[in-house]
């Protein structure tokens, strides 16, 4: 089919009711009595990511204009159920109806057939609907992070990351295809969007909670491992949040006269919800592990209030899916065969060069500031002069802690490495995925080079958490800590309706300071915990199995200013308290060059899609037998995620 005559299916009338009825939706998200600037960046997010996605379509479907690999089974599914054979059902299809029922409403409404094109072009709106729920949620944690009573500001940087997200490889190439993944990213989105709201506010209006149940059902529907998103990732934040609306009265910490005093003191500050949370970017190894007690503690302390929190409505959406479970037995429906659970902790370690790869412009920042520091450092110990990196006094015992986390993490790499491999066997058969070739050329060429890729996993995770990290431009946080001197807090009052700390009175915080912000350990932890789950249990390795940890790692990442090369000559200074504010609003100022960083991500996805959507279409391939015939049925093959 040519360009010509696919665009006339459907009609460039019924594309504007699409886009219409996609602004109409997404203006409703962003609470129109908070409006600044968001019909304005939704209008620029749409008119860059829909065409793109619409031009993918139209290659697609005048090159492959038949159902191929697993449309193979999803296109026909939508189809009979098109027809009202809802009883019926192929036992091949793995995942819930969710995508057929949503395709056929919405093509119904807008009275379009079931056809190939029209079935693939509903992913097309898909993706510009991701688009604009993630620079609204870009928007809504940047407000979080400064007055809850603002209106919602949308920057030329939630705009950018809301178009690169869209545009990310893995997920921007299903918007051409009829696959579960773009749909099942949206509803988990919807349900974040909708979270965010929630922690906005003191207690969740009644239709609220119901509203949020409905988006658990719903994104169940799409994908059984839906569960650890909406359940552990967003009712675990949710737990924190009515910890930290506890608001204990702060009280001054009292000189210690022994440990065990000093341990009944925080316990104490613990158990009233007074937890140690602080920003990432103040974190030291010790802090994740007095993060964890503090809120086992104060969780354990509170069980009344954690769990009315939790089990409306997330208990009863967890309730529905063991329901599921066990009328279904199991969690995959379908071909149960060849997707057993299976304990796989190499996913874990795969996932970071994933993170690193498609983010790579993201950690330049971090890299120039790891190589400024290196010089400093090295300047300090040659010349004898105080470093603005360490002191000579901290600067052993940094690097004693960085030696032994490093060296456990690797000994954990390498024990994975060794005892839980798994090679899937789909894997090792299907040649037209390009894991097939990741594997191929590194852990299947030779024994040793498995072992050999453990350093990488490791530098790979580590730039990662750097990245989280983001800047050193700090304000109010949750510190209670022993390991901090200064646990002093600002009061009550100044947390914003977040639970998170607002600026102490008297200040402000700029919206690039916000910006700067990186998200609480908390938050981190709970988002770990929730990617190990969706992921320790599947045995094949899929790219589209890492879109959602990556879509919320990269929501999450602050905007870290490339740092200026001239505080390298800055080493004299490092022990100024003045000097120090002073490199903190060059580092907000320096946010503005942050954009350039964002559309270098941009121009990077662009580049990964134009290859990948090269070789799909022009790049075409058969199977062939040992003796030259014709394998499966002579089709043609293609290369794709």
């Amino acid at each position: 089919m040519s360009a010509a005559i696919a665009l006339t299916e459907p009609s460039l009338g019924i594309w504007l009711i699409r886009f219409s009825v996609l602004f109409i939706v997404a203006f409703l998200f962003t609470r129109s009595s908070q409006l600044q600037g968001s019909v304005l960046g939704i209008a620029i997010a749409l008119s860059c990511v829909t065409p793109l996605a619409l031009s993918w379509l139209l290659a697609v479907d005048e090159n492959v204009p038949e159902p191929y690999l697993d449309e193979v089974f999803h296109i026909p599914q939508a189809q009979v159920y098109c027809q009202g054979r809802y009883l019926e059902w192929d036992d091949k299809i793995t995942t819930p109806p969710g995508l057929y029922i949503s395709t056929i409403v919405f093509n119904q409404l807008l009275g379009l057939s079931c056809s190939v094109y029209n079935l693939r072009a509903f992913n097309v709106f898909v993706v510009s609907c991701i688009s604009v729920l993630i620079l609204i949620c870009k928007a809504r944690l940047a407000q979080a992070f400064g007055k809850p009573d603002t209106s919602l500001q949308i920057t030329i940087r939630h705009i950018v990351t809301g178009i690169n997200i869209g545009l990310f490889p893995v997920l921007f190439f299903f918007s051409g295809l009829y696959y579960t993944d773009p749909s099942s990213t949206l509803v988990v989105l919807l349900a974040y969007a909708n979270h965010l709201t929630r922690v906005g506010t003191k207690q969740p209006s009644f239709l609220n909670d119901v509203y949020s149940l409905a988006l658990g059902i719903l994104a169940l529907a799409f994908r059984q491992t839906n569960i650890f998103w909406v359940v552990v990732y967003m009712g675990g934040l949710e737990v924190i949040h009515s910890i930290k609306m506890l608001s204990p009265k702060p009280v001054e910490t009292p000189k210690f006269q022994s440990v065990s005093e000093q341990i009944r003191f925080y316990a104490w500050r613990y158990s009233l919800g007074d937890i140690h949370d602080a920003s990432l970017s103040l974190v030291q190894p010790i802090d994740i592990l007095v993060c964890i007690t503090s809120i086992c503690i104060a969780a354990v302390c509170n069980l009344p209030t954690v769990l009315r929190r939790f089990l409306w409505p997330h208990g009863v959406i967890l309730a529905a899916f063991v329901v599921f479970v066990a009328w279904n037995g199991g969690v995959v429906l379908g071909d149960k065969s060849n997707h057993v659970a299976t304990l796989h902790l190499a996913q874990l370690l795969y996932i970071w060069p994933f993170f690193a790869f498609f983010s790579a412009p993201l950690f330049i920042p971090h890299i120039l500031h790891l190589v400024i520091t290196a010089y400093q450092t090295l300047t300090s110990l040659v010349f004898q002069q105080p470093s603005a990196a360490f002191s000579k006094r901290a600067l052993p015992g940094h690097l004693a802690i960085t030696a032994l986390v490093s060296c456990g993490a690797l000994v954990a790499t390498l024990l994975i490495v060794r005892f839980n491999t798994i090679i899937h066997p789909f894997t090792l058969a299907d040649n037209r995925h390009y894991v097939f070739y990741v594997f191929r050329y590194s852990i299947l060429r030779a024994w040793w080079i498995r072992y050999a890729l453990a350093p990488v996993y490791v530098f790979c995770a580590w730039l990662c958490w750097v990245a989280l990290q983001g800047s050193e431009v700090s304000h109010g946080r949750w510190i209670r800590s022993p390991f901090i001197a200064d646990s002093s807090r600002t009061p009550p009052s100044a947390r914003s309706s977040t639970g998170k700390e607002a600026p102490a009175q008297g200040q402000s915080m700029s919206g690039s300071e916000a910006e700067l912000e990186s998200p609480p350990t908390s938050t981190m932890l709970i988002l770990l915990l929730t990617t190990t789950l969706s992921l320790m249990t599947a045995p094949l390795v899929e790219p589209r199995y890492f879109i959602l940890p990556w879509v919320f790692w990269r929501l999450l990442l602050p905007a870290t200013p490339i740092p200026s090369l001239s505080l390298s000559s800055q080493t004299s200074a490092a022990g100024s308290d003045t000097n120090q504010s002073k490199q903190s609003r060059q580092s907000s100022r320096g946010g503005s060059n942050y954009v350039s960083i964002l559309f270098l991500e941009t121009a990077w996805f662009m580049l990964i899609n134009v290859a990948t959507m090269y070789v799909f279409v022009t790049r075409p391939f058969y199977w062939h037998a040992p003796d030259g015939t014709l394998q499966d049925e002579g089709r043609v093959q293609r290369f794709m995620w």
